[in-house]
């Protein structure tokens, strides 16, 4: 008898526990972590400035050297330094639409299917491939600042959601896609707008861009996030896996994400040169859409020229935005086409 009455106690001891461990986990952690996390770590920018004016300088007194006789200096070789794609890199900046005349910009340009300003360009493209619907926007930025990334609610803190349409349209992106839904997880860097708020990891891959426009796939052992913004790290998710290294794929056939099924709605983004980046959505689980491997994904990609790519958070999260429209179909089952409330963005503008 002694011995049920003691199971019973333990039993009552272990179920409060664990209801008051659920209460906090659901209700006092998030508001503990919730911040204004819309801030934007703007002085990347003026460093890569700065280091641009510095080469440019060193440049100018080499030329000058050189035209009096002297002897100039090999230019240094630096990487992130806010170096622009060169002519033939296929990575065109956009041009300026300032007047001329009177030294103001000019009004944004856009289609269906496109837009346009002094700084951003973007094309957005819709085909079938695996059997499947696939939305590409090809992105061209004069600077990696107008890429950036938003919290729901602008608040970090896990079990802090929103749809990403909702997101987007508070920060006037022109494109997002849904982020790495980092509040689902406890660990993977969360380096966002050149901010650190998560510095806890378990090794894993992550995708790192820089403030001067590169992207690269750093493993989170390698450095503590801290290291990592100090180096210019403007964005960082920890999703995964990568699908494009140095121009070939990463994944195999037998890769998968978990628990998820092989074919599945999927989100990621990749780089085809420093400043131009491609965001690709696909639809999946439905009769209209099967989903994509990550393997498809990911040769998929590769024939867009990309060389580097990352895996974002798929299945219901995978919404694509452009100027104010969902452009996909966001579904989870297959039944209702409805986006999934998600904890981070991915956008332009």
């Amino acid at each position: 008898m002694r011995s049920h009455r003691l199971f019973a106690a333990v039993y009552a001891a272990a179920l409060t526990a664990f209801t008051g461990w659920l209460a906090l986990d659901t209700f006092v952690i998030p508001s503990f972590y919730q911040t204004n996390a819309g801030e934007l770590n703007l002085s990347l920018f003026a460093e890569e400035s700065a280091a641009e004016r510095s080469t440019a300088e060193a440049e100018d007194s080499a030329a000058e050297s050189s035209s009096t006789g002297g002897t100039s200096g090999r230019r240094g070789q630096h990487s992130r330094s806010g170096k622009q794609p060169s002519a033939d890199s296929g990575a065109s900046v956009p041009e300026s639409s300032a007047s001329e005349e009177t030294g103001t910009a000019a009004e944004p340009v856009s289609t269906a299917d496109s837009y346009r300003d002094e700084n951003i360009s973007i094309t957005v493209t819709t085909c079938e491939a695996y059997d499947t619907t696939i939305y590409t926007a090809d992105v061209r930025l004069s600077s990696a600042q107008y890429l950036k990334s938003a919290f729901a609610d602008d608040s970090y803190g896990r079990h802090i959601t929103a749809a990403t349409s909702e997101i987007a349209a508070a920060h006037n992106a022109v494109l997002a896609i849904n982020g790495d839904y980092y509040g689902a997880q406890q660990t993977g860097y969360v380096i966002r707008n050149g901010i650190v708020y998560r510095d806890s990891t378990d090794g894993e891959d992550l995708l790192c861009i820089y403030a001067d426009g590169s992207m690269q796939i750093v493993n989170s052992d390698t450095y503590t996030a801290e290291e990592l913004a100090a180096q210019g790290v403007w964005q960082a998710y920890s999703f995964g896996p990568a699908l494009i290294e140095n121009g070939a794929v990463s994944v195999t056939e037998h890769d998968e994400v978990g628990k998820a099924m092989a074919s599945n709605p999927r989100t990621a983004i990749g780089m085809i040169d420093e400043l131009h980046y491609v965001f690709v959505v696909a639809d999946g689980r439905t009769a209209e859409s099967a989903g994509l491997s990550l393997s498809e994904l990911a040769t998929f990609m590769q024939s867009l020229g990309v060389k580097t790519a990352y895996n974002l958070d798929g299945g219901g999260s995978s919404t694509m935005y452009f100027q104010g429209q969902v452009i996909n179909n966001p579904t989870s089952n297959g039944k209702t086409i409805r986006e999934r409330e998600v904890s981070d963005i991915v956008y332009i503008g």
